[in-house]
């Protein structure tokens, strides 16, 4: 355990932002998963809907630093294959 003040602060501060991150990764991953779960239903117009939910989740969560760039790019292209490949 530290004994500095400072580090101590370090430490808080640090669970803050741990707490932060694991609740921003968590609301991609339900955002992602509604995409799936419209997917395998077979319903195009809420997998649309998801898709766009799941996009602006993954670009928030890109801006905030918790997902690299190439890696939220990775999952927003992959998401949208997924979605186009549905027939009508």
């Amino acid at each position: 355990m530290a004994n500095i003040k400072s580090a101590k602060k370090r430490i808080k501060v640090i669970a803050r932002k741990t707490l932060r991150n694991k609740m921003i990764k968590s609301k991609t991953r339900t955002e992602i998963k509604k995409v799936f779960v419209a997917t395998e239903a077979g319903d195009k117009a809420a997998a649309t809907t998801a898709l766009r939910n799941a996009n602006k989740t993954i670009d928030k969560a890109c801006s905030k630093g918790v997902l690299h760039k190439n890696n939220a790019a990775r999952k927003k292209s992959r998401l949208t294959k997924m979605v186009n490949k549905m027939s009508a």
